[in-house]
This record gives structure tokens, sequence and C-alpha cells, in this order.
């Protein structure tokens, strides 16, 4: 997401415009099944109750926008050709292999380096953490199950602020509460999302890693492949990292 607000225009070609070619491909040899991976962001900040499938979608970043867009493509195709389209909104994704500049392997590999862990705001803003094995279980089980035309939430129903997976993410690498920095918030940030996801479930799937479960599993994941993610924080993430969080230290300055 945070990267969508410096070059816009890679998500729309990615997201819609590579959907489109996707589509027309599904179109033109009449594929089974056409299942778009979407996500908990079209729907926009949730002030109260839970996000269902049928409500209005209100995406307020490049990114979100770019992935609503897809959706709509992917619905048209269902309605102009008879392609079998079925979406998905997942909630936030963590685990092994996610890339670090995304908020939990980020969390875990600056604390791991004693690094500051930028935390938005006043840290309040909250999401449903969804263990990436339970992600795919739902996709999969959406794809083979559900009902084409239909859109599935996927989410496990938990709330946790970002200051609250900093703690947690300290607490489980042992690491010092002072390591918690907030920093500026970022233009058109959602402060909640939340999911109901009563339609999936007769389809036989739910979530089975709880939040700290999952996290524990993660952290254990890059702890154990340090060589893994030292690689990916390479200079240019670092570029992209100190445009971000302006002020924050990197290992030049703070080895760890």
């Amino acid at each position: 997401m945070d990267r969508s607000l410096l070059d816009a225009s890679a998500f729309v070609q990615t997201n819609v415009e590579g959907t489109s070619v996707l589509l027309d491909a599904a179109v033109r040899y009449r594929h089974q099944r056409f299942l778009q991976v979407s996500t908990d962001e079209v729907y926009g900040h949730v002030k109260e109750g839970r996000s269902q499938e049928d409500d209005r979608l209100r995406p307020r970043s490049p990114y979100a926008a770019s992935k609503a867009g897809a959706e709509m493509l992917a619905m048209a195709a269902h309605a102009s050709f008879g392609l079998p389209v079925i979406i998905t909104r997942g909630s936030n994704t963590y685990g092994p292999y996610q890339f670090p500049e995304k908020i939990i392997p980020l969390f875990i590999t600056n604390a791991l380096q004693n690094l500051p862990l930028p935390i938005y705001g006043k840290g309040t803003a909250v999401r449903d953490y969804l263990y990436v094995e339970d992600h795919v279980e739902g996709i999969a089980r959406v794809l083979w199950k559900g009902e084409p035309g239909a859109t599935y939430n996927l989410g496990i129903g938990s709330e946790v602020s970002g200051e609250q997976v900093a703690d947690h993410v300290l607490g489980l690498c042992a690491k010092p509460p002072s390591l918690k920095r907030f920093v500026p918030d970022r233009p058109g940030h959602d402060y909640r999302y939340a999911l109901e996801t009563r339609r999936v479930r007769p389809l036989g799937w739910q979530a089975r890693y709880s939040f700290e479960e999952g996290l524990r599993r993660t952290v254990d994941w890059y702890r154990a492949n340090e060589a893994w993610w030292r690689k990916r924080k390479s200079e240019d993430f670092w570029s992209f990292y100190r445009r971000t969080y302006p002020g924050l230290p990197t290992p030049a300055s703070n080895p760890g």
C-alpha cells in the first residue's frame, strides 16, 4: 500500500491491466473457473460493524482502488461473457517468505536487527491478521466450492492495532519496548478493517490459527532464515524505507 502512494501507475498496470489480460484469455479459452484474489482494503475505513460482501466499495488508496477496479472487470466478464468468476477479499495476510517492508516482517526483522519499529500515528489503526496457510486454504475452498458470481470475505474476526503488533513482536523477540517509534501517519490511512465471514462458512472454511499462534510461527521462521530476509533488505529496500520513515536509523548508522 505504501508503495502505491509513491507510484500508483505500477499498481494500475499490474492489478487493472494485468487482470484484463487474464480475463480476456480466460474468456477466449473458456476457463472453468476464474478466481480473483482481492483485499478487504476495497471497503475502505469501517467505522462500525463489519464489512459484508454486498457493501459499497470505498477504496481510499491507489492500491485499494486498483484492486477494486480489477474486481469490476472480473464481474463485468462474468455478466458479459458468462465467465465463472469468483472473488475473495482476504484480510491482512502474513507468514513466512513475506517481503520485509510489510508491517509484520518489517517489525520482526527490525527487532532482530535492533532497529526501531515504525508505528504510524498513535498506533491505533486495527487490522484482522490472517495467517498465510489459512488464507491459502480459504482461497482453495472458494475456488472449488464457491458459487460463480459471488464474493467471499476471508478473515479470522480479530482486531489488532499497530502498537499491539509491535508489542507482540518485541515480546517474542525478547526486545525492549524502547524500540517502538511512532512516526507521522500516512495519507489516506484507513483506521479499521473488519470482515463479516458468514458467507464462506457453509463452504467448510474457518481459520485454524489465532493471531498469537500465527505470529509465533512467523517469528520462528524469520529467526531461522536470516540469510533470506537480509538479502531482501537491499539498498533498494532501504531507499524506500528512508523515504517512508525519514529520520529513522538504518543498519549503516545502527549495525545491530
